[in-house]
């Protein structure tokens, strides 16, 4: 699980270190009033660039366990996580709700 969460840390550095060569790419591949042959070479620098790179390989992991589901944003936590950690108190301006 920890070698989960080291690679998403090297995902999210990829990603902002390509962030603005991939928007530079990006609009000139689809500014319409450029010349045909500048913008199909704009789109082939944008696919040589790294994979990883692409802020669609980023995923939402719990900070504690590295699960990649049921990930409640606001904390950075899975599911049982935040409620563990609700029930004990850990996490400010949360109760349990009952009714």
């Amino acid at each position: 699980m920890r070698s989960r969460i080291i690679r998403d840390i090297k995902a999210r550095r990829a990603v902002v270190s390509q962030e603005l060569e991939r928007t530079v790419w990006r609009y000139l591949s689809r500014n319409t009033t450029m010349d045909p042959q500048i913008r199909m070479q704009a789109q082939l620098a944008l696919s040589r660039t790294p994979r990883e790179a692409s802020p669609t390989a980023i995923k939402n992991r719990c900070i504690a366990t590295g699960r990649g589901r049921g990930v409640i944003n606001q904390w950075k936590l899975c599911r049982f996580q935040f409620r563990l950690r609700a029930l004990n108190g850990d996490l400010c301006g949360v109760d349990k709700s009952s009714w």
